[in-house]
């Protein structure tokens, strides 16, 4: 499991030292027992892939296992790092169009980076309606100006923010470490509702993205549920379980949503952690048809099927109609593989080592491999058309292309 497992919510565990001593332990453990990663394998080479640009944006998320992934918006590509610094690049080239140190700025307004200095990023970037949204470790949420990185407004909510924000019809959404999905006001900040479910003791390190779709809010929790919310009201329209605890101990009774569900003409796709893949219809919440395939690290989907990386690191393409198996790849075991991005006729993930690994659609056959940096790769690459953008843990963000 490495570094997926890394969070204990329990209080009583919690108390007498600090989050980060207790966070450091559990990792060090964690590594010194883990499986190491399969060996690369040869293939012939079946693509000519380009690497277009490389540039340092900071200092990614140095060791800490966040999911700090870039977002591409009108050709531009905007990303932050775990010290709060945040970049607008030119997706084409690479070069900078506007760079905030939240550290460095002398308003009255950012006062608490000097006095908190352990307060770090830990959820985002999100978009929406020209905004980039950011969360704190410290349970603040900032919103700026898309265009010129103006700061616009910040508010605070109850726990670490450790996906996303979205931001859709003058609403922003932000799911908590504890449970909470929030609502606030796109324009103050100002908080709107709220809607809380029970944590429990064990969690992997990170929670999914919510989802907005039709002004229906579709997120779910560490507990295995499943829930469609009112934008506007947050009334709950229906929850469902996706998958229940089984076990005794905490660690197996883990049942995680920790990855973003995915939503296609009214079928919303969910996974979770030791669990199933299921397929959910959107207005009802009735299940389609359920894959046992437990996941952390996410999926893709395009017309016909889902590309999913199971706990192993091994990659599925499933039939997105009936779940049924095409193919299986399992030559990245323990690899700590990516979720999948769909360019053209292959999928790519990345992996522990910095490798992108590009695979065929059809067969998941190896049909070229590149490398960032020799630092782990978290987050799943970003597609527009034929390019990939590819973010390392150390901050190296690349820009490739294919012939």
């Amino acid at each position: 499991m490495m570094y997926r497992i890394i969070f204990l919510i329990c209080l009583g565990l919690l108390a007498g030292c600090s989050m980060t001593e207790k966070l450091g332990s559990y990792l060090k453990s964690d590594k010194d027992n883990a499986e190491p990663p399969a060996p690369l394998v040869e293939f012939k080479q079946g693509l000519n892939v380009i690497e277009l640009w490389s540039e340092s944006t900071g200092s990614g998320t140095k060791e800490q296992y966040l999911n700090l992934a870039p977002i591409i918006v009108n050709q531009r590509l905007y990303v932050v790092d775990v010290f709060g610094r945040i970049k607008c690049l030119d997706a084409t080239n690479g070069d900078t169009i506007w760079a905030k140190d939240m550290k460095d700025i002398g308003d009255s307004k950012l006062k608490f980076w000097s006095e908190a200095e352990s307060e770090t990023i830990t959820g985002g970037p999100g978009y929406g309606e020209n905004t980039i949204l950011i969360g704190t470790s410290e349970g603040r949420v900032i919103a700026y100006s898309a265009d010129k990185g103006e700061e616009l407004w910040r508010a605070n909510v109850t726990s670490e923010v450790l996906s996303a924000p979205q931001r859709h019809n003058n609403i922003v959404i932000v799911r908590t470490l504890d449970g909470k999905i929030f609502a606030l006001d796109g324009r103050s900040g100002k908080h709107l509702w709220n809607h809380d479910r029970t944590v429990p003791n064990l969690t992997l390190r990170g929670t999914s993205a919510p989802v907005i779709v039709d002004d229906i809010v579709i997120a779910g929790s560490d507990g295995g549920q499943l829930a469609a919310l009112e934008l506007q009201t947050g009334r709950l329209l229906w929850e469902a379980p996706i998958t229940e605890s089984r076990g005794v101990t905490d660690i197996e009774r883990m049942v995680d949503i920790d990855s973003t569900p995915v939503v296609m003409k009214s079928v919303i796709y969910v996974a979770t952690y030791r669990g199933d893949l299921v397929a959910i219809n959107m207005e009802t919440g009735r299940e389609s048809w359920r894959r046992d395939v437990s996941s952390y690290a996410g999926f893709s989907a395009d017309d016909n099927n889902i590309y999913i990386t199971d706990e192993d690191s091994h990659i599925w393409a499933l039939d997105r109609y009936t779940g049924n198996s095409i193919w299986k790849q399992e030559k990245l075991h323990a690899r700590e593989a990516t979720a999948a991005s769909i360019v053209g006729d292959y999928i790519v993930v990345g992996d522990v080592e910095g490798y992108l690994h590009w695979l065929s659609k059809d067969t998941g056959d190896f049909v070229a491999r590149t490398r960032i940096t020799k630092d782990r790769i978290i987050v799943k690459p970003v597609v527009l058309g034929k390019y990939l953008y590819a973010y390392s843990s150390d901050g190296t963000l690349a820009a490739y292309t294919y012939r």
